[in-house]
């Protein structure tokens, strides 16, 4: 009786939606939550305080998106250029691709009289896919697309930097730095928390790391908006 293969779940297989949305969901929280507590620490009024948050919030969620759909589409341009130049070359020298293959399959510890049955069969079934992969570490799981990282992080960024945006617009205005900060810093400690887990790392690891530089981040601003506000003042 033939064993029915079974499909093994790895995190890795969720690598580029979660870079991006955790890029995304970082970055909002920590640059919105940080301009906020830097405008209100210059002493600034509530409505000016609301109002750099929401348009941190805008031009943060359109740059992430840009940023990311810029860069990914380098990748896609450089795996698409890669995949013409597999296809001629295979299309050229057949012989010498299956020699190519073999020789990785040699490196990677097969025997060479297996190597070149592997190089064979796979070639057979679909010579591409067996050379991108293996010679090229283009895989399915992996490739670079686009919208995908854009809206991910353009999505997670609004997500995460309304948090801070609402306290703001909620809180009383003399607690407004204080609860900011507060909401910052944990939001940005369960969001490492969280990343940790779903790529199977230390949830206290994760959560110490971005939470320090969370708090660097607001030190640096509050001490900024406070230098600004009472020079002019």
């Amino acid at each position: 009786m033939i064993r029915r293969p079974h499909r093994e779940l790895h995190r890795s297989e969720h690598i580029g939606w979660l870079r991006a949305a955790v890029l995304g969901a970082n970055d909002g929280i920590l640059s919105v939550g940080s301009l906020i507590v830097g405008v209100a620490a210059a002493d600034a009024g509530y409505s000016q305080i609301v109002l750099a948050g929401l348009a941190g919030l805008t031009s943060g969620a359109m740059s992430m998106a840009a940023g990311e759909y810029v860069s990914v589409s380098s990748q896609a341009d450089t795996e698409e250029a890669d995949t013409e130049l597999e296809t001629a070359e295979l299309a050229s020298d057949p012989e010498g691709e299956l020699d190519e293959l073999t020789g990785i399959y040699v490196e990677r510890g097969l025997e060479p009289e297996l190597a070149r049955q592997v190089a064979s069969q796979l070639m057979e079934k679909d010579a591409l896919k067996a050379h991108l992969r293996d010679e090229l570490g283009i895989t399915e799981q992996f490739v670079a697309r686009p919208l995908q990282a854009a809206w991910a992080s353009a999505l997670s960024f609004s997500i995460g930097a309304a948090l801070p945006v609402a306290v703001a617009a909620l809180a009383p205005r003399s607690l407004s730095v204080i609860l900011v900060s507060i909401t910052t810093v944990l939001s940005l400690t369960g969001l490492g928390a969280m990343s940790a887990a779903v790529g199977g790392a230390s949830m206290l690891k994760g959560s110490v790391r971005v939470a320090f530089w969370g708090i660097v981040a607001l030190v640096a601003t509050s001490l900024i908006g406070w230098v600004f506000g009472v020079s002019v003042s």
